[in-house]
């Protein structure tokens, strides 16, 4: 998968346009087992590769990489609201989500497996980047994300998620299961997806269910094809262990 772009919501007087872009493993400059495009700098792969890597993610959105705002993801619900880019050699927040109301600025989410995932109202000019892995769902980073944007005036939100593992391949210990039937119990059938007694997660259901749970509506919910463990042209940790990052970005 080489980059795909796109444009998020319908832009309302004093709203702006919002451009988003989702990553594949294709296009970069890094080698293996990192190659090629990986977005990520704490993984172990050459920095100086890295570097130019986010230099081709930002130019998709037509930034350059000292503008972009990448995170450290913890699996929690934390969520840092930023104003301004950074250069990729400094200090990323410690959060799964991040949002801005600034132009210009773009966040990045970065996954091999989790969900990475893009949030935006175009007409009150608020985004938001999330990472979400079964953690995440159980932490409520979602949500949490969401409510952020609505304390800085979002009240339209549109989402892009990006590819991420399938239920067939995400296998999980049956406890695990528990354990998110604590947090999405109106969702769990459609989460937790029992076969022939071997528990798995589809995350990706359980983000959609709780972006609905918060109000966006499926109809404003875009979903990218793809599980990461069965294409080669995406990250993928379950299956290769040591390997790069992918990443969704959005600006306005």
């Amino acid at each position: 998968m080489k980059i795909v772009t796109g444009h998020l919501g319908s832009v309302a007087p004093g709203g702006r346009s919002v451009t988003w872009a989702a990553t594949g493993r294709f296009g970069g400059h890094s080698l293996p087992p990192f190659d090629e495009l990986n977005l990520a700098t704490y993984v172990g792969d050459a920095p100086g590769d890295v570097k130019r890597n986010l230099q081709v993610a930002a130019a998709s959105i037509g930034l350059a990489s000292t503008d972009l705002v990448l995170m450290q993801g913890v699996h929690g619900a934390q969520v840092a609201v930023v104003d301004q880019g950074g250069p990729v050699s400094g200090v990323e927040p410690r959060c799964d989500a991040l949002v801005t109301r600034t132009p210009g600025v773009g966040l990045v989410a970065l996954a091999a497996d989790c969900v990475p995932m893009v949030l935006a109202d175009a007409a009150n000019a608020v985004i938001g980047a999330v990472h979400c892995g079964w953690r995440g769902l159980i932490a409520g980073v979602v949500p949490a994300a969401l409510d952020q944007m609505n304390l800085l005036g979002a009240d339209q939100v549109h989402a892009v998620i990006g590819p991420s593992i399938c239920a067939k391949c995400y296998r999980v210990p049956s406890e695990r299961v528990l354990e998110l039937r604590g947090a999405l119990p109106n969702a769990i059938s459609a989460v937790a997806c029992p076969e022939s007694e071997v528990a798995r997660i589809d995350v990706g259901a359980g983000v959609r269910a709780q972006l609905a749970a918060a109000g966006v509506s499926a109809s404003k919910v875009t979903t990218l094809a793809g599980c990461t463990a069965q294409s080669r042209g995406l990250f993928s940790y379950r299956r290769d262990g040591l390997t790069g990052r992918q990443g969704m970005l959005v600006r306005l």
